[in-house]
């Protein structure tokens, strides 16, 4: 299979081109002869101009790329080697949507042919490959795992917006379903890997693996959202403490914040799905959980009884909300936690107005139910920069000044700006 792939006799095959697929793709593309496979064929179009939909990628990335994209499922059956990289979110209910990599599972199922691979990305709790995906390949194709095609595991490990950190730069966590089926899947991702291949000791492992990589960042956030409420009462500033804790050596550098997107928000309730499936509810994890995502109303209530202690009517006050996104210089509005401090404000009746310079308004009405300013157009009673895009780390105090009534009231809640830029004004940071 390796050989046959290299000499571009095979075509490895990647389905679902968003952030972790499409970067995938190109980067084989660059080796190797690819298919690249999306069931939104507007999204396809926009690929085969050399768009990236989500708008981490450039026309230059597209370019010398042996790759053809699709939205039919026939074209599939020229393919061997097929990697999955679906979304695989959350419910209302906070349970695994797992309906995208069913589906995605459902159309390689229908092209898979005798001596075909199936690797799958996207992030799943422990046993979802072996347990769940794999039977649909086996009662779609009519094949059996080792006699007709094998399997494997590869988490992705794609970050959004970070230039440095490239899929090539990021080592690659791999299983398959036997040694052989490792030997190959390993030796088809170094082509692009250049910082190296981890071989897991199974599926599983892999699986587990990435789902906790997410758990741990959780955590590890959720303390210090819990370590900001509490020193917030003692009127200590949060990340003036963690500065002095960081010089010790093993101190984590960890920071307090809105924990949304579509991993670190979103992998833990995996984990804790399957753990209670096993007849075992998570303590820590769980718990976790609950500080991050109660940390939007947590500001909410911070902006208004700090508005309150300024004698302002509610009713009448305005807020300018600065950044939608998940995170910095990405235009991924997935999970937001920024809209549930929107949210949270009208309840208590303030007025909000949003803006953000790497997000579509379209996108963000069609998720969120509220449309984004093209540029701040009155007077605010406070102003909330939510996300650190780089365009907001340029703004100096004249700005907050030019768009405040009376004494700006600045919510830093990145601590993007020095003491100097907010002198004299009302500041309120995690």
């Amino acid at each position: 299979m390796y050989n046959q792939i290299i000499n571009k006799e095979k075509k490895i095959a990647v389905i679902g081109l968003g952030y972790v697929g499409l970067p995938i793709a190109l980067a084989f593309a660059r080796k190797v002869s690819v298919i690249g496979f999306d069931i939104n064929s507007d999204r396809i179009e926009m690929m085969k101009r050399g768009v990236d939909p989500s708008k981490e990628l450039v026309l230059e990335d597209f370019q010398a790329c042996d790759i053809h994209f699709t939205s039919e499922i026939e074209e599939l059956r020229m393919a061997s080697f097929y990697i999955i990289a679906v979304p695989t979110p959350i419910d209302n209910s906070r349970v695994p949507n797992l309906k995208p990599l069913f589906s995605a599972s459902n159309t390689v199922g229908q092209v898979l042919e005798q001596g075909d691979y199936v690797v799958f990305e996207s992030t799943v709790y422990p046993g979802c490959t072996e347990e769940d995906c794999l039977p649909i390949l086996e009662k779609l194709s009519g094949l059996k795992l080792g006699e007709g095609f094998k399997i494997g595991y590869s988490p992705e490990r794609i970050n959004p917006g970070d230039k440095e950190r490239t899929i090539e730069k990021i080592v690659k966590v791999v299983s398959g379903s036997d040694g052989h089926a490792l030997n190959v899947i390993s030796d088809v991702y170094k082509l692009i890997i250049d910082a190296g291949v981890f071989c897991a000791s199974s599926i599983k492992v892999a699986e587990a693996a990435k789902v906790i990589e997410n758990t741990q960042r959780d955590l590890n956030i959720a303390l210090m959202n819990e370590l900001s409420v509490i020193f917030d009462k003692m009127d200590i500033a949060t990340h003036d403490v963690l500065e002095a804790a960081g010089t010790k050596w093993n101190f984590l550098k960890f920071f307090p914040g809105l924990v949304g997107g579509h991993c670190i928000g979103v992998d833990p309730y995996y984990l804790t799905y399957k753990a209670k499936k096993l007849g075992y509810t998570p303590q820590v994890i769980l718990s976790g959980r609950r500080i991050n995502d109660n940390m939007s109303k947590h500001v909410a209530t911070k902006i208004v009884q700090i508005l309150l202690k300024q004698e302002k009517i509610l009713k009448v006050s305005n807020v300018l909300v600065m950044g939608v996104t998940f995170k910095e210089n990405v235009s991924d509005i997935r999970n937001s936690k920024v809209a549930d401090v929107v949210y949270a404000l009208k309840e208590f009746s303030v007025n909000v107005d949003v803006v953000d310079p790497c997000a579509s308004s379209e996108d963000v009405e069609k998720e969120y139910g509220f449309s984004l300013l093209n540029k701040p157009d009155k007077l605010y009673d406070a102003i909330v920069v939510a996300v650190a895009h780089d365009d907001y780390k340029k703004i100096n105090s004249d700005f907050f000044v030019s768009l405040s009534v009376g004494t700006p009231f600045v919510i830093d809640l990145k601590n993007i700006f020095a003491k100097e830029v907010l002198k004299d004004f009302i500041v309120w940071r995690l």
